[in-house]
């Protein structure tokens, strides 16, 4: 099976958009550094297998207890 240069590189154009997106939702979620979490999620879109492994442990990591001062 033969993939086509332009083929792979709009799936990693249009997979930074998506995985990019929900990493910095997620990242805002569960993270203290959203902006870090964002950055490798996008750099991960390079190996299309590896940013859909990222999102999946992403959304399974439990909420950072954010403190709140009064």
């Amino acid at each position: 099976m033969d993939i086509q240069l332009t083929f792979y590189g709009e799936l990693v154009i249009y997979s930074m958009f998506i995985v990019g997106g929900l990493s910095y939702y997620l990242g805002k979620r569960k993270t203290n550094n959203p902006k870090f979490v964002t950055i490798l999620g996008v750099v991960l879109c390079l190996a299309p297998p590896l940013n859909l492994v990222y999102l999946f442990a992403l959304t399974l990591k439990n909420p950072e207890v954010q403190d709140v001062e009064s």
